[in-house]
C-alpha cells in the first residue's frame, strides 16, 4: 500500500513539474523578444537607433491644417481580397510576420467591419495592416484625424500613419 501511494505522489509531482515548466510566460517572450531586438540593432548605437526612430514617427506633412505622419514608399498588396491598393492607406500596424497581420487584420474587419487588407513592403519588409484606403490624401487625413474616435480596438503602432503607395 506504501508502494503504490508512493508511486502515486512521484507521477503527480512529475506531472506538475511538467505541466508548469513547458507553459511560456510573457516574461520568456519578453526575453526573447528583447534578444531578438539587440541582434537586430547590432552595430547601430543606441543614440542612433533612437534618433532613426524619432525621424521616422516626426510628423512629415500638413494636409488641411494638420501635421500628419505620411510615409510614401513602395508596397505590395499582401492579400487574397484585394487585388489593387489605394494610394493612400492608413497603416494602424506592423508586423515582422503574416500570421500576426493576418490575425489583426481579421479583428479589424470582423470586429469592427472596416474592409482592412495588408500591404508588404517597405525599408524594413514588414506587413503593414491598412484599416481603409483613400484616393486622396485630404480624404485619408480627414479619417486619421477622427481615427480614435471611429474605432475601438487599439492601433498596435503608436500613431497611425498614411503609407503612400508608390
Amino acid at each position: 500500500m506504501k508502494r503504490i501511494t508512493l508511486y502515486i505522489a512521484i507521477v503527480a509531482a512529475a506531472l506538475t513539474m511538467s505541466l508548469t515548466a513547458c507553459h511560456s510566460n510573457e516574461n520568456n517572450y519578453r526575453q526573447a523578444y528583447d534578444k531578438a531586438m539587440d541582434k537586430y540593432r547590432d552595430g547601430i548605437g543606441a543614440e542612433a537607433y533612437e534618433a532613426i526612430q524619432t525621424e521616422r514617427v516626426r510628423a512629415t506633412h500638413e494636409i488641411n491644417g494638420d501635421s500628419v505622419r505620411m510615409l510614401r514608399m513602395y508596397a505590395n498588396v499582401y492579400d487574397d481580397s484585394v487585388k489593387v491598393a489605394h494610394p493612400y492607406n492608413i497603416v494602424v500596424a506592423e508586423f515582422k510576420q503574416s500570421f500576426n497581420a493576418k490575425s489583426y487584420r481579421n479583428r479589424l474587419r470582423n470586429e469592427e467591419g472596416f474592409p482592412s487588407y495588408l500591404l508588404y513592403g517597405g525599408p524594413e519588409k514588414k506587413y503593414f495592416v491598412v484599416i481603409k484606403g483613400f484616393d486622396t490624401k485630404e480624404d485619408a487625413a480627414a479619417f486619421l484625424k477622427d481615427l480614435d474616435k471611429t474605432v475601438k480596438i487599439k492601433t498596435l503602432v503608436p500613431r497611425p500613419w498614411i503609407l503612400n503607395k508608390i
